[in-house]
């Protein structure tokens, strides 16, 4: 029996899940799978209903990647969770893999895979990024700061030790948040390159414009909540620029304001250590 569940965060995209869920199904041995549904309108209640072995968490109002996902960890029983996203899954073999090097290395807290995308399965740019990160770690692979959401597996107990994904981000660099937080904790992320999902990226996706100031805008909030002072004016600077020709990201920077004063209640400044490697990764 699998002693890794899979958490998938969904929002009306039952077609894209019933996949994901079947190439789940198809893995020996086939793991627990509990899927968030983030206030879908659309047949994920059904999709889900239809398949043995998946439970479902309605959820009854929109709550983002990082509130669904922290609301599907909160339902497992397993030592382990893999992400996935509903257009995402894991390769036959990876999930025991993952567990073998958690098992192996109890002070890594998260496993980064390596990510191939679409049917051609190209390496996803992001694994040469991990592969060659300069902060060091020796197995089961480098030390990174990041990782992709719907590629990734995490020791439970080092999630809930960091209180999970921030809900006040949502959507757009949470990821980046959970590892500088596991870090700061005293756990190891790390990329795994042996271990392996698949991604086929959905149509069905945010504009490219809107999701870049998502990002922009949690990552002012990231530095608000974790960063020094100057990096918080580099940030506010960043996406005012950004705000002055694009609407998109002038709706991101409003927002940003609107929730600084929530984020400041967060306010917890990342350890030395952990600020110079963030430094260290962001000059590269």
């Amino acid at each position: 029996m699998s002693r890794t569940s899979v958490v998938i965060a969904t929002r009306n995209r039952a077609p894209e899940l019933a996949r994901t869920l079947d190439r789940l199904a198809a893995l020996e041995p086939p793991p627990p799978v509990v899927v968030v549904d983030d206030a879908s309108t659309d047949e994920t209640p059904e999709t889900v209903a239809a398949r043995r072995g998946v439970e479902l968490v309605r959820l009854p109002r929109r709550m983002g990647a990082s509130g669904a996902r922290n609301a599907g960890v909160a339902r497992v029983g397993t030592p382990y969770v893999a992400f996935s996203d509903d257009d995402s899954w894991w390769a036959p073999g990876a999930l025991a893999h993952a567990e073998r090097a958690l098992d192996g290395h109890p002070a890594v807290g998260l496993l980064a895979a390596s990510v191939l995308v679409g049917p051609s399965q190209r390496p996803d740019p992001v694994n040469e990024e991990l592969l060659g990160s300069p902060l060091g770690g020796a197995e089961p692979g480098p030390d990174v700061l990041g990782f992709l959401g719907c590629a990734a597996v995490v020791r439970v107990a080092a999630f809930r030790d960091v209180g999970g994904f921030d809900p006040l981000l949502r959507f757009g660099a949470e990821e980046s948040l959970l590892a500088a937080d596991l870090t700061a904790a005293g756990w190891r992320v790390c990329h795994h390159a042996g271990l392996v999902a698949h991604h086929h990226p959905s149509p069905h996706r945010m504009p490219h414009e809107d999701r870049v100031a998502l990002e922009a805008r949690n990552r002012l909030l990231i530095a608000l909540m974790r960063r020094p002072w100057p990096r918080v004016g580099a940030e506010v600077g960043a996406l005012a620029g950004r705000a002055l020709g694009r609407p998109a990201s002038r709706r991101a920077l409003l927002s940003a304001l609107c929730v600084a004063p929530r984020a400041l209640t967060h306010r917890r400044v990342l350890p030395d250590r952990v600020e110079r490697a963030l430094t260290l990764l962001e000059q590269r």
